[in-house]
């Protein structure tokens, strides 16, 4: 069959194997040319390890420098009558490939991260196959929902503002247009769902579980990755229903820190940019941003995607060459300190003030933000051949 791009809205129905192995080719290729991560973790546990930050940060921490063992754990979908899967499924196989390829160990688990069972599969593989403790808990879970496992029912998280409704632009990549639309404040109920599922609360449960498991080695580091922006963005994230998760999620990393100090580890929220991720095109108002800040970073040259992002977060940031975290005042690794330079969100302002859903593929960076996407799904490498006829049994015969 041929496999060609799918997109509703801003979601993609389809991924293409061939196009996510090219992908996770040039993240190892960028990361092996690039300033080593001087000191990294011998072992490390990557919660959302398929796509985005958890993904860049798992091919850093294994090519970036330390060669680092990893077990990732997503929920991912493979090749059924239905289609032939999702882009992390395979994701998954081709960095796996690479890894062992490379003489490291590189254990996917593709389950629930929210259930007890998958963490009973994590600590039985680290005990089994990665010397029974790990050294880095990396915390990338992107899920809209999360079962309550008291009652079997759902949290639901909703993006919307809180206390006013607020007025802003998404891209719609399907057809190509910017849609302006209004979002009605959250209720207590969604601020709360929210919290619940993007908050802290689950990262905070795991470390205690594996703590109590005692699979955690000495000096034991976890991170979670986060987004503040700056104040254009502020009422629909840093002050919406997503930033007040994101207040929990600080707010848990400071008791996770204090937990982790008995084996004199520690516990780290990442600010980091804004970029095009699978969670990031569904936040209304910030695409245009986005649009703006991707020319602006590009014409400096300051811009990164996910990889080299993650590369200097972990390479200058969590495991810098004097050996120290470095956070500021408020114990926060700032790895968006490219993106909110002052030169840098001057320009970026005065664009948006122009942008409009007539001029916005002109003025803003619309084709480096659609060709993200694409790429987040396997589709738009210049030297993959889309037209190849790939076999579904083939496609089942990959195993994560």
């Amino acid at each position: 069959m041929i496999i060609k791009p799918v997109i509703k809205g801003v979601v993609a129905r389809s991924a293409h194997p061939l196009g996510c192995q090219e992908a996770i080719q040039r993240q190892i290729a960028y990361c092996q040319s690039s300033s080593p991560i001087a000191a990294g973790p011998k072992r490390a546990l990557i919660l959302g390890a398929s796509s985005g930050f958890g993904l860049a940060s798992r091919i850093s921490l294994a090519f970036g420098g330390p060669r680092t063992e990893t077990l990732g754990v997503s929920f991912e979908r493979g090749p059924s009558d239905k289609g032939v899967g999702s882009a992390g499924w395979y994701n998954n196989i081709y960095f796996r490939q690479a890894a062992e390829a490379a003489g490291l160990k590189a254990t996917n688990l593709v389950g629930d991260a929210f259930s007890q069972e998958l963490r009973q599969q994590v600590v039985e593989q680290i005990k089994s196959e990665f010397g029974g403790k790990i050294n880095l808990v990396i915390y990338s879970l992107a899920s809209g929902v999360r079962p309550n496992p008291e009652t079997g029912e759902f949290w639901r998280s909703a993006i919307k503002p809180v206390g006013q409704s607020v007025h802003g632009a998404t891209i719609d990549i399907e057809h190509g247009k910017m849609l302006e639309t209004t979002l009605p404040p959250a209720s207590d109920l969604e601020i709360h769902d929210t919290v619940k599922v993007m908050g802290g609360e689950d990262w905070a449960q795991w470390m205690q579980f594996l703590a109590d498991e005692g699979v955690l080695a000495e000096g034991c580091k976890t991170i979670a990755y986060s987004y503040i922006g700056p104040e254009f963005t502020h009422p629909i994230y840093h002050q919406g229903t997503l930033g007040m998760a994101k207040q929990d999620l600080h707010r848990k990393a400071d008791a996770i820190h204090q937990q982790l100090q008995a084996i004199n580890g520690g516990a780290y929220v990442a600010v980091c940019k804004a970029l095009v991720t699978k969670a990031s095109v569904f936040i209304p108002g910030l695409s245009p941003y986005l649009l703006a800040l991707f020319r602006v970073m590009k014409e400096k040259g300051l811009h990164e995607g996910c990889i080299e992002h993650m590369q200097r977060l972990l390479s200058s940031k969590l495991y810098p060459p004097s050996g120290k975290v470095v956070t500021d005042a408020e114990r926060e690794i700032r790895a968006d300190d490219w993106e909110l330079q002052e030169d840098v969100q001057q320009e970026v302002a005065r664009l948006m003030a122009q942008i409009t859903p007539e001029n916005f593929k002109q003025l803003g960076d619309y084709e480096g933000y659609r060709n993200d996407f694409m790429q987040l799904n396997g589709f738009g490498f210049d030297n993959v051949d889309y037209q190849q006829d790939i076999s579904l049994d083939f496609l089942y015969s990959l195993k994560p």
